[in-house]
């Protein structure tokens, strides 16, 4: 499914596919065919029309930016494919640690407001079934599993 066209004036988002390979050659200082080149090894995937033509967006533009001056530096193509590849893990892990920091931070919510309230166990709730501990007893907090 197409997505709707932006309004008119609109700036197209960063993964919007407007540019034309020569735009994208002009806007990254580098040759039509070297943009082939890095498709054809997988480095970038710009989008296509409908009748096969390349389209860039502007995050593409960022990357073959990024792609030559790694490579400016000396790096070869395959180091440049392995940098690009750790940069989108750590990228990847960034976010993971993001989600299990909010989760971490809703289960210490959750395990406190049980602690101040006794309850039992209801179905489909993420809260432990706790009571408050006596003094000298240990607390063990029984994680339901997630179906994902």
């Amino acid at each position: 499914m197409r997505s709707p066209r932006p309004a008119a004036g609109a700036t197209p988002g960063p993964d919007a596919a407007v540019y034309v390979i020569s735009v994208a050659a002009e806007l990254t200082g580098l040759h039509p065919q070297t943009l082939r080149t890095y498709e054809r090894l997988g480095l970038v995937m710009p989008g296509r029309t409908s009748g096969g033509g390349r389209r860039y967006s502007h995050r593409d533009i960022e990357l073959l930016r990024s792609i030559a001056a790694l490579s400016a530096e000396g790096i070869g193509l395959e180091g440049v494919r392995r940098i690009l590849e750790l940069q989108d893990q750590v990228a990847a892990l960034r976010q993971r640690t993001g989600e299990l920091t909010a989760e971490l931070a809703e289960t210490r919510e959750a395990l406190r407001q049980a602690l101040t309230t006794p309850r039992v166990a209801q179905p489909g709730s993420r809260l432990p079934a706790v009571r408050p501990p006596e003094v000298g007893q240990s607390l063990v907090v029984w994680r339901r599993s997630q179906e994902r």
